[in-house]
């Protein structure tokens, strides 16, 4: 009778274990354009706070590219090892826009795409290109362009970024799109980020608010190409700590991403 009434007493606490979905996990495998803002940990954050399980980890460098992270094998091995079932990448900025011309560079970023999208469906994931930005008008509009192709060639997904930039911050200035060094992201680029890739995975737009409980890195980040976890402790003590985006702000930004979507591109 004993036994009877133990199982009975533990058998809510299992069908509330059955019950909790696991976590979405997601990779994001970039440069300082990722990890400047921490767009991992915001995402997961965003994605929480509405409703959406996601956990995030990261593989990024500084000044990196998608062809470093190949030819090194360590995007395989983060593959292998975090089992992710999205993969994000995101490539250096400007090393996809010459590719009429056959820059190198392009070349190689070309094929590294290719190569990290076939790794990723090996290893299960859906893989995504999430877009960089140029402030240059004929310029953004050939990254995008180029971006997109490059999607397209690897059969993957892509997130675009740089002409919706231009145009919300042509209309919303006075927000902290750029990093104090005007190259980096800022609080509102990297929610930008956050809210495109929302989007694009979920098929809907986030409507609560949400602190992000990381660190806010820097271009100085200390982060090597190595695995990390979106929310782990940072390498430099010094670095900021936390960022919050209120119900607010995310209305304004879906309003204004509707309001973008509607013009002609």
């Amino acid at each position: 009778m004993r036994r009877w009434l133990l199982l009975l007493s533990l058998l809510p606490a299992c069908m509330s274990a059955f019950a909790a979905e696991p976590a979405q996990r997601v990779l994001f495998v970039g440069n300082s354009l990722t990890y400047v803002g921490n767009l991992p940990a915001t995402f997961a954050a965003m994605a929480n706070a509405n409703g959406q399980r996601v956990h995030s980890a990261m593989l990024v460098q500084g000044g990196a590219t998608l062809e470093q992270r190949v030819a090194d094998g360590s995007a395989r091995k983060a593959l292998a090892d975090y089992r992710p079932a999205v993969l994000v990448l995101q490539e250096r900025g400007g090393d996809l826009m010459m590719c009429g011309s056959g820059e190198d560079a392009c070349r190689k970023s070309r094929q590294a795409v290719q190569a990290l999208a076939r790794a990723g469906r090996e290893a299960g994931a859906q893989v995504l290109l999430l877009g960089s930005y140029q402030s240059h008008p004929r310029a953004s509009a050939v990254l995008v362009e180029q971006e997109r192709d490059a999607a397209t060639l690897a059969g993957i997904g892509y997130v675009e970024i740089s002409e919706t930039l231009r145009r919300l911050s042509d209309e919303a200035g006075a927000l902290a799109w750029y990093d104090a060094d005007g190259m980096h992201p800022g609080p509102a680029l990297t929610l930008l980020d956050a809210v495109q890739l929302y989007r694009s995975l979920f098929g809907a737009s986030p409507v609560r608010g949400f602190d992000v409980a990381a660190p806010i890195y820097t271009a100085s980040s200390g982060l090597r190409a190595e695995l990390r976890a979106a929310d782990a402790p940072a390498p430099r003590p010094d670095t900021p700590q936390g960022i919050g985006y209120d119900d607010a702000t995310i209305e304004r930004f879906n309003s204004m991403l509707d309001a973008s979507g509607r013009q002609p591109r």
